[in-house]
């Protein structure tokens, strides 16, 4: 909690391989994930409590969301849209726990996160369309633009990668900066403004995700009524 470090510490050698600090905290997060979603999902009732409650919001603000940008049915995409929301926010908010630095301020977090949405986007762009209709979409309007859908493809993945990045090293530094110069109160309000950078970051990441998969599903359904 007293900042970044720009360098992503090795923890353990298994030969040629490194297990470094960001995958250990991302695995951890991981196991916790999946373990707080087995218990909380184990004992759901006809007459929620107050955690099923919860998490019935969660879910049901999650679907609408998802159902307004890609106007389907969104059960088959709120599992990964908000798994994806889920580790990006408790990650973010690992900076509460002492010792422990949000995997995300590590270039290779948020570069593996974006990779998986890219390659999400084109898995469900050809079940949508099949592997034809999913390729044509890059020769529309015109075949010459082609290299230019291709190159989107790799900006807009950037641009998830270094967004992410970007805000939550930023954050980090400046965390590190104000515990040097001002003593360990001081940061006290950075890291509350820490922890609502995390949540919109998440947020926008989601969103982001999911307007491409938008994009992916329904050009097919564009192209065949521009071909009527």
């Amino acid at each position: 909690m007293t900042g970044i470090s720009l360098e992503d510490p090795v923890l353990v050698q298994l030969g040629p391989i490194p297990i470094k600090g960001s995958l250990a905290t991302s695995v951890g997060i991981t196991v916790v994930l999946s373990a707080a979603s087995w218990f909380a999902t184990r004992r759901l009732r006809l007459v929620p409590g107050k955690w099923q409650t919860l998490l019935e919001l969660f879910v049901t603000t999650l679907d609408d969301q998802i159902r307004q940008i890609t106007a389907q049915e969104s059960s088959r995409f709120v599992p990964l849209l908000g798994t994806l929301f889920l580790f990006i926010a408790t990650a973010n908010l690992s900076l509460l726990v002492p010792g422990v630095h949000p995997p995300t301020e590590h270039l290779e977090t948020p570069l593996a996160l974006a990779l998986l949405v890219f390659f999400s986007v084109h898995v469900l762009g050809v079940q949508a369309r099949g592997l034809g209709g999913y390729l044509r979409h890059y020769l529309s309007p015109n075949p010459i633009l082609a290299p230019l859908h291709a190159i989107s493809e790799v900006t807009r993945t950037f641009s998830l990668t270094v967004r992410l990045f970007g805000n939550m090293m930023s954050h980090g530094l400046v965390l590190a900066v104000v515990a040097m110069l001002a003593g360990l109160f001081a940061p006290i309000p950075i890291i509350a403004l820490g922890l609502l950078v995390g949540l919109i970051q998440a947020y926008i990441f989601t969103i982001l995700a999911t307007t491409y998969v938008a994009a992916a599903i329904t050009a097919h359904d564009n192209d065949r009524k521009g071909a009527a």
